[in-house]
């Protein structure tokens, strides 16, 4: 009768060590599974940020080259929208090659300026926070660039703007389009204008540079060969199962 008593008063300590026991494994996996995720999550927003350098490197590089701009008609900057009367007028009156010079000195300072200051763009990827980085992956193909716009124009703007200003002068853009203005506004009955042709470059270089950035996300998401790291490779992978 003992013996009976006392395998009875064993059985429940043994399911309760045996529970416990169960407990530990159940929460072991559980914070394996949590280190995992963020794990993957650092892994992916490191990931997307290689993708964005590797569109600096791979692509706005392209842009510093000479006609990196003015000959890449994705890029190519334009009379500004408010000074195409100014591009009409002049070549109506035979000024056909100043306009055409004030147009590709709009775009050797772009190209200039974007040469100079390469550093300001990377230092922009590093610093960039991704809020949800998985469903930036799990996004469009321009994601994770869309996102890098959004995320730093304003601060680029400020740093890039005064690069730009140097640029306009270093490639004597400034003397050109002060001639155009000029010869402008002295036509009779025009009305006159005075552009901020500095505000109009530094955008349109921004809208160049995040437009090749997207070029090589493209690239990455959609060709194996262009994810040239095992990070690269790894996480990509994962969008590629979406």
């Amino acid at each position: 009768m003992k013996k009976i008593l006392f395998l009875l008063f064993l059985v429940p300590l043994v399911s309760h060590a045996q529970l416990n026991d169960l407990l530990k494994k159940a929460s072991e996996k559980v914070v394996t599974v949590t280190n995992s995720k963020t794990s993957t999550g650092l892994d992916i927003g490191a990931a997307l940020k290689e993708a964005l350098n590797k569109g600096v490197t791979q692509q706005v590089s392209k842009l510093t080259a000479v006609d990196g701009f003015y000959k890449n008609e994705a890029v190519k900057i334009l009379m500004p929208e408010e000074l195409q009367k100014v591009d009409k007028t002049l070549r109506k009156i035979g000024l056909s090659s100043l306009a055409d010079d004030g147009i590709r000195a709009l775009n050797r300072a772009a190209e200039d300026a974007v040469k100079t200051s390469t550093p300001i763009f990377v230092d922009a990827i590093k610093g960039i926070s991704f809020t949800d980085a998985k469903t930036i992956l799990m996004g469009k193909e321009n994601s994770a660039s869309v996102y890098l716009q959004s995320a730093t124009t304003k601060p680029l703007y400020a740093k890039f703007s005064p690069v730009v200003q140097e640029s306009i002068g270093k490639v004597g853009a400034d003397v050109i389009w002060t001639n155009i203005i000029t010869r402008y506004n002295s036509i009779p009955l025009v009305t006159k204008v005075n552009p901020d042709i500095t505000d109009y470059v530094t955008n349109k270089a921004l809208d160049g540079v995040f437009k090749m950035i997207t070029v090589e996300e493209k690239n990455i998401r959609t060709n194996f060969s262009a994810r040239t790291s095992d990070l690269l490779k790894k996480v990509f992978a994962l969008q590629d199962k979406k």
